[in-house]
């Protein structure tokens, strides 16, 4: 079990976050409609990329242990142990996600974001 790099760790920020984007603003664009037809409270274009966000890191982590990013740069979420992660792992990593400065933790845990920290996971060479 080889963990992977910073560099391929980015490529799947990249790669998901670009995804994350384009579903948030067709979503938005939708919903944009809604309330123009059917007269729906508007809602700031922000908490659609945040619902995105949740949604598409819990769905595609908890089912297929790995996003589009993930299997772009064949890679895997797995436990610190190298065991398949619980759902509760996996909320609490998507969830840390939300924190803007969860990047900045890198150089004070080894290596690791605070999402994998805080959960018990690592992301490995699948």
């Amino acid at each position: 079990m080889k963990t992977v790099g910073t560099g391929t760790r980015v490529l799947n920020f990249l790669i998901d976050t670009f995804l994350i984007f384009i579903i948030s603003l067709l979503f938005s664009k939708w919903y944009t409609f809604q309330v123009m037809y059917w007269g729906y409270k508007p809602l700031p274009a922000y908490s659609f990329f945040l619902i995105t966000l949740v949604v598409y890191y819990f769905l595609f982590e908890s089912i297929w242990k790995r996003t589009p990013g993930k299997w772009f740069s064949i890679s895997k979420v797995v436990k610190s142990n190298g065991h398949k992660p619980s759902i509760l792992h996996i909320l609490i990593r998507t969830l840390v996600r939300v924190i803007v400065i969860d990047f900045l933790f890198i150089p004070f845990l080894n290596g690791k974001t605070l999402h994998d920290y805080l959960s018990g996971t690592r992301v490995i060479e699948a």
